[in-house]
């Protein structure tokens, strides 16, 4: 998947989530769409984070949903349906620290042992797409989107925990991004 791993990517991502889940594949499209802006700081792996943008939700489709925790569902499709890179599946499995929620799930080990975390700067990257874009694709400052989750799940929602706990270093990697992206394009 590699190699043609942008087009197959938004097309894979399309027939999974077009239909059943209109919403979260208008965010999908604007995370993929947030991640092309990256190319003057990711230069060679943008389009490897570009698929994963457009991935990264996929689990979230009911074809595929099984232990309904989207990242791992979403990876194990990748890898066992798809063959896909193995970094790719890395960066959905792992997506906008999703080693925080797997723990509130009791779900880590499953997480950390199939698939292991990716480069920093990947995930990093992704998240910030992630991160910056609302769940019907607009785009958000990070503390807006931080917001508007806490108020679609609820503050007792593992979601909401979850994100809670995650929130220093969503803040450091947003921030991170923003900064190398803002050097890059100056350069």
């Amino acid at each position: 998947m590699r190699h043609v791993q942008v087009d197959r990517a938004r097309a894979l991502a399309e027939s999974l989530l077009a239909e059943p889940l209109p919403r979260r594949w208008a965010h999908s499209r604007a995370v993929g769409a947030q991640a092309e802006t990256l190319g003057p700081l990711l230069g060679p792996d943008t389009e490897l984070l570009v698929a994963a943008a457009w991935l990264h939700d996929i689990g979230y489709a009911p074809s595929i949903a099984h232990t309904g925790f989207h990242p791992i569902d979403g990876a194990r499709y990748l890898r066992n349906i798809e063959q896909a890179d193995d970094v790719l599946c890395r960066l959905v499995a792992h997506h906008s620290c999703a080693v925080i929620e797997a723990e509130e799930r009791g779900l880590a080990d499953k997480l950390t042992t199939e698939f292991a975390p990716p480069p920093d700067y990947l995930a990093d990257a992704l998240l910030y797409c992630d991160m910056t874009t609302g769940p019907s694709g607009e785009r958000l400052d990070v503390e807006q989107r931080l917001e508007e989750i806490h108020g679609r799940y609820g503050d007792k929602d593992v979601v909401s925990r979850s994100i809670r706990r995650a929130t220093p270093g969503i803040l450091a990697a947003v921030k991170a991004t923003a900064e190398a992206l803002a050097r890059a394009r100056s350069a």
